[in-house]
């Protein structure tokens, strides 16, 4: 069968995210394996082009991983309409004009959460899409981690019954700076620079509630700041300025509620550095990253409160291990490969700008519910 070509210009992927997710263990990844396999047996071969402001680091990185193509001018990249998609993992504060003009320069579209800082400009973005006729996506690559697809598994077979509550417990203690060297970028904790905790990851949050248990109704959430200062990559000491954390109670349309603890101020004690925690009536899962745990009603232990005597039962020992039922694949390179089919054969894809924009709704909420301190309720986004 034949092979065609797809240029994909790949903006900000000398950044963390960008190089390792998207373009070494994605679009790489693709490209080694053959590239992308349609319906009709032909295969999409990716073809990056590298963009960033940086030429050395945009030169080292090409060398280094055998793209051919690389340029500080992104102008340039989108006249070229051998280049039929544009892909943005830079700064979200940048997004929306980058994607308007990659839109206009009719490419399609597909970039990092969030997709903007505000709801208003999030909703513009996707209409810009819609308008221009082209092809768009954003990142939800939660949903293809081992472990929620096996949530997702065990809710298609009712295994849950009736989903009571969902605990979800996310994160892992961020150094400093000052003695250790902080494991994430410095503007992550600069509001001002587009940082913080409840931006970041209540966009997660949103569609992973959305596509596993159910739509969310109303919440209440309180950001905190509890490292009030931090150090630079120079090692230079600054304010932070964005939450390091965030504690929220959200309510779905079918009873259920979820309780989301997100931090970077917390040291780990748990199956993984997050862990989705589901009760049903006919059963319970606890599932992290790549693991999923089950406990059925039938296998469920029946405990007794009694504080003066040593606890005796062992609560890990009852729970039952469910088993990988197919090849576990990088989960940013399987959105890849769904949204390429989506470009070239039209294939069904429902992660859009439009869906990513109820995870900025979420954020832009959660962020009023902790200056005001009050439950919001979320309304429906236009359709």
């Amino acid at each position: 069968m034949a092979t065609q070509r797809l240029g994909i210009i790949m903006n900000g992927v000398t950044g963390r995210m960008g190089m390792n997710q998207h373009l070494i263990r994605s679009i790489l990844a693709i490209r080694d394996q053959g590239g992308v396999v349609l319906a009709s047996g032909e295969r999409v071969l990716p073809d990056p082009i590298l963009v960033g402001r940086n030429a050395d680091k945009l030169r080292r990185l090409a060398e280094a991983h055998g793209v051919e193509r690389w340029t500080t001018d992104l102008d340039a990249a989108l006249t070229n309409a051998d280049d039929r998609i544009f892909f943005d993992a830079a700064s979200t504060q940048l997004r929306c004009d980058l994607l308007r003009k990659a839109i206009a320069a009719g490419k399609h579209v597909y970039c990092e959460k969030p997709i903007a800082e505000n709801l208003a400009d999030a909703l513009d973005i996707a209409r810009c899409a819609e308008q221009a006729g082209v092809k768009n996506g954003a990142v939800q690559d939660k949903l293809w981690l081992p472990g929620l697809l096996k949530l997702q598994q065990l809710n298609e077979a009712n295994f849950f019954g009736r989903i009571l509550s969902v605990n979800i417990d996310f994160g892992y203690w961020v150094f400093e700076g000052d003695w250790v060297p902080a494991q994430r970028p410095s503007w992550n904790y600069r509001k001002e620079d587009g940082g913080g905790m409840i931006l970041d990851m209540m966009c997660h949050w949103r569609y992973v509630i959305d596509n596993l248990f159910g739509q969310p109704t109303s919440l209440v959430c309180l950001g905190k700041t509890h490292i009030p200062e931090r150090h630079d990559e120079q090692g230079k000491p600054y304010p932070a300025t964005a939450d390091d954390a965030c504690y929220a109670t959200v309510e779905l349309d079918n009873g259920a509620v979820v309780q989301i603890t997100s931090s970077w101020s917390t040291r780990v004690r748990r199956d993984d550095l997050v862990t989705f925690h589901v009760d049903g009536t006919h059963g319970s899962a606890v599932a992290g990253l790549t693991d999923c745990h089950i406990q059925p009603r039938a296998a469920t232990p029946k405990p007794v409160w009694n504080p003066d005597q040593q606890q005796t039962l062992d609560f890990f020992s009852d729970w039952q291990s469910v088993p990988e039922r197919e090849p576990m694949e990088n989960a940013f390179k399987r959105q890849w490969e769904l949204f390429i089919r989506h470009v070239v054969e039209d294939a069904p894809y429902r992660w859009t700008l439009r869906e990513a924009a109820k995870g900025v709704q979420f954020a832009e909420l959660a962020l009023r519910s902790s200056d005001e301190r009050r439950w919001l309720d979320i309304p429906a986004l236009e359709a």
